[in-house]
């Protein structure tokens, strides 16, 4: 009853009701404050904003226009080796010398192109069709390097035409000398097979290491070219490795993919 009739008595005293109403402290408006301006500024980025990401995968510095297995036409023993490996060659020229029943043979480079593996040596016996040599196809005096991005073939689709690529080869330091710049030029549109890619490079071993994690698809991204680095391309260094790059050297790539919208993936 006390505590009731103290209830009342305060209820009908009008002393407090001229006293301002505090609704909240300074300090709780300023937190409301940032947390609309947040809210609004997530919400403008999620419209209009983008995520970048990029695809990562491994990739082998070529000229670019495939290569191909030089066979023996004839069977004998092989006599002398004409060529060196990483030789160029143009077509016709001799590469190995044969002796069979109806005297010497020379077996020779069916297109211009430079020697990447000997597999014949002085001595051997080699039988009709058994492959002698790899031989990159290569024109010109001085053909551009491309890399080929062995992508796999669920990330192929986001890359977009002309995207940027980054590669880091293997037989350059890139802590102290970068990356290679370069630009897709190239998505094919199929999955390749560990014999279509050993084709294409010469090298059965580098067919089967590129299509261990499944069959990829092969991106073709052309190097930039600069006049002020040693080798003539583009590297994220301001002089890149002092020395020139060299075919079929490996490296790893990172391709840029096509830019998402934030509310793409946020929402469900």
């Amino acid at each position: 009853m006390q505590f009731r009739q103290q209830a009342l008595a305060k209820l009908q005293s009008p002393e407090d009701l001229d006293l301002p109403v505090r609704f909240a402290r300074p300090q709780g408006w300023l937190v409301l404050s940032v947390t609309v301006i947040a809210m609004a500024a997530a919400s403008v980025w999620a419209l209009t904003g983008s995520v970048t990401s990029t695809v990562q995968a491994p990739a082998i510095l070529t000229y670019g226009q495939g290569s191909y297995i030089l066979q023996s036409p004839v069977a004998g023993q092989v006599t002398a080796v004409l060529a060196r490996e990483g030789e160029r060659l143009p077509a016709n020229s001799p590469v190995l010398k044969v002796r069979t029943p109806d005297g010497d043979q020379v077996v020779r480079t069916l297109q211009a192109g430079r020697i990447t593996a000997l597999a014949a040596s002085a001595g051997q016996i080699i039988s009709t069709g058994a492959d002698v040599a790899a031989v990159e196809k290569v024109s010109g005096d001085e053909p551009p390097l491309y890399a080929t991005v062995y992508v796999p073939a669920q990330k192929a689709a986001g890359i977009p035409a002309h995207a940027s690529a980054d590669l880091t080869v293997q037989s350059v330091p890139s802590q102290e000398y970068g990356v290679l710049r370069g630009e897709v030029t190239k998505v094919d549109r199929s999955a390749q097979s560990p014999r279509q890619i050993a084709a294409f490079l010469g090298d059965t071993q580098l067919g089967e290491e590129f299509t261990r994690d499944g069959r990829p698809v092969a991106v073709t991204v052309k190097l930039k070219r600069s006049d002020s680095t040693e080798s003539g391309y583009a590297w994220s260094s301001a002089d890149g490795p002092p020395f020139e790059l060299t075919s079929m050297t490996l490296a790893g790539g990172s391709i840029r993919l096509a830019d998402q919208r934030p509310v793409d993936w946020l929402l469900p």
